[in-house]
Order: structure tokens, then sequence, then C-alpha cells
């Protein structure tokens, strides 16, 4: 094994329980490097190609991974329009018009599924950027989708709209903060059109929907009101005090945060206005006014 191949990973051995790992890039082994013992074999290597062929630029050993969010899941070839062999040369004629015939049956072979799945996750690829989550919350609420599909649930149906209730209820799963105002604004569908799927979603596929914690709300308000962390953390005691009093209990969870901030900045003496939390909590004025009155049992304690 070539000196600059060896790699160690601090993890311990089943067998002597040495924390020494030897990862061997030419073999794609990783042995312990006290009793020799192989943990894993044929690792895939994917670093960086220094043996290039063809002329193709990017330089990868490996292509994408396996995704839920691909009409293929990332699984299938593609017949390229280059025409051209694995040195760079072109193809003879005959060879052209077989890769051609080729394309043509690679077409024609496309489901309807697929094609449903390529308009979908396209209008999912769309949303993500706008809403700003996460790869996993793409991949939950494409294998909502799938479900959808396979049930048949989706005929006669918007299939955008199935794709942001799927997207709306993956970020409630995943506990990601995102109201349904949010995915409204992101989607530009209706909030009336994006709750009835969504309801529609949650009863046909028994989705477990775990309630939204206040406190994650509190830190996505906070975050884009600017407030400072020492008032967001007395938003949070405030809201632990409320949740011990019950008067939570059945409120909305997005108006309860913001109420709780908008408190903390009066005891705090932060000077943020009561239109700006309202603004960045998604919610009215009045909300936040007719709140703070459910409070007043922990404002007249604290």
């Amino acid at each position: 094994m070539k000196e600059d191949n060896l790699k160690c990973n601090e993890d311990v051995c089943i067998y002597c329980n040495n924390i020494l790992r030897i990862n061997d890039e030419e073999a794609g082994e990783i042995v312990c490097g006290n009793c020799g013992y192989v943990i894993s074999e044929r690792k895939t290597n994917s670093g960086v190609e220094t043996n290039v062929f063809t002329e193709d630029t990017s330089k990868q050993r490996t292509g994408s991974g396996f995704s839920l969010a691909r009409h293929d899941m990332g699984l299938s070839s593609v017949i390229n329009y280059s025409d051209k062999d694995v040195r760079g040369k072109n193809l003879s004629p005959v060879m052209k018009s077989t890769m051609k015939r080729f394309r043509i049956w690679e077409k024609r072979s496309i489901k309807s599924t697929d094609k449903n799945f390529q308009r979908a996750f396209a209008d999912l690829d769309r949303i993500k950027s706008k809403l700003v989550v996460s790869d996993a919350v793409i991949e939950k609420a494409a294998y909502i989708y799938r479900k959808t599909v396979e049930i048949q649930l989706t005929k006669g149906r918007s299939t955008t709209a199935f794709v942001i209730a799927s997207l709306y209820a993956a970020c409630r799963i995943s506990g990601t903060p995102r109201t349904i105002n949010d995915v409204q604004k992101a989607s530009g569908l209706s909030r009336r059109n994006i709750t009835k799927y969504y309801r529609l979603l949650v009863t046909e596929l028994d989705l477990q929907i775990p309630v939204v914690d206040p406190v994650q709300c509190v830190t996505r308000i906070a975050n884009n009101a600017g407030v400072t962390e020492k008032t967001k953390r007395f938003a949070i005691d405030i809201l632990a005090k409320a949740k011990q009093h019950g008067i939570m209990e059945g409120k909305n969870p997005t108006s309860s945060a913001a109420v709780a901030l908008y408190i903390a900045c009066k005891k705090m003496k932060e000077t943020l206005s009561l239109r700006k939390i309202a603004t960045c909590a998604n919610i009215t004025e009045l909300t936040i006014r007719n709140g703070r009155k459910r409070f007043q049992i922990i404002l007249e304690n604290s």
C-alpha cells in the first residue's frame, strides 16, 4: 500500500478495540491497524479522477447519488447527443443511425408516471430554493408524493397542489418551522387549496403529524427580525411558563411565539415594533395584541 494512500479514522475496531483504522484506497478496503481485520471491502472512491480518456471536463469518478426527488431516482442511463466514442472520435454513419434509434426508443420507454414525476419534482426543486429547506425535507416530500401516486390519489387532481401539500407535510413531520403561509407565498397557490390537499394527504396516507413546537417558531421569527440572543432566550422562558399554565393549548404556535417574543422585547428594552414582529411571523398585529392578554398571568408573576 502506498504511504500517501493511507488514512486514519478515529473509530474503534470491534475485535481488538483499537482506534487506528487504515483506509487503503487502492484496494478499496478499510482495515484495522492492529489486528488486520478487514472492516469494509470495495469502498467506492468518489475523489477526483486523474486519468481522463474523454473530453468530459468534470473529472468525477461517480455520478449523482440515489434520490427520491428525481423521476428516475438517479438510476437511469442517458444516451447523449455527442455521437462520439470513449476516445472522442466521431461515430460511423451506421453507428450514428443506431444511436439515434436508441434515443427514440429511450423516449418511448418513458412511462406516464415518470412524466408525472418529472413535472412534480421540477416544482419541488423550484420551491426548495424559495422556502430554504434541507435535502432531507425534500426527500421526505418526494416520498410522500410517490405514495399519493402509488394509491392513485392524484388522478383528476392538481399535481402541483399535491407536491406543495407533500412539502408542507414533510416540514411538519421533520419539525422544520415553516408555516402554511410561508409555503403559500413560496408556491403562489392559494392557502385554501394547499390546506385542502394537505388534509387529504393526512387522511388517505394516515400521516402522523406532530404538534409544532413554539420554541422553533421563536427561533425563526427572532432570526428574521434580528432579535438579540438574550431576548430570544427570554421569550423561550416565557413560552415555558405559558406551557406550565396551560394557556397555549389549542392555540396557534406561531402566534404564541410572536406574542412571547414581543413581550420579551418589551421586558429587555429592545426597540422592535409590533408591526415588525407581526410581519416576520406572517400574522396580524391584532393577533399579537389579543394574545398578549392571555399571557397577562405570566406578566404579573414575572
